[in-house]
């Protein structure tokens, strides 16, 4: 049986700092039923770990590039991953 369970890990650069992207990320998730975390990076990236349905996670990702209202995204780096750990809901994390 094919599962369509899958993860991505993305790297967002820009101005995605304070700009409320890491609340506008959680809500997007759970509207598209994703699991995992976002956090702020020291170097003023944003990274997110989520995991779902393959078409979800591509909607996320397309959504990604545009972000909260206030975002200007120069850059979203995605990588996809084998599922080593499933998450229970979607959280900020530091």
């Amino acid at each position: 049986m094919f599962n369509k369970f899958k993860q991505t890990h993305l790297f967002i650069t820009g101005r995605v700092q304070g700009v409320f992207y890491r609340v506008s990320t959680k809500e997007i998730a759970q509207k598209l039923n994703l699991k995992g975390w976002v956090r702020n990076l020291p170097d003023g990236r944003v990274e997110v770990v989520a995991q779902g349905d393959e078409s979800s996670l591509k909607d996320f990702i397309t959504w990604a590039w545009q972000g909260s209202p206030g975002a200007q995204v120069l850059e979203v780096l995605v990588t996809w991953e084998e599922v080593m750990q499933e998450f229970n809901n979607f959280r900020i994390t530091n």
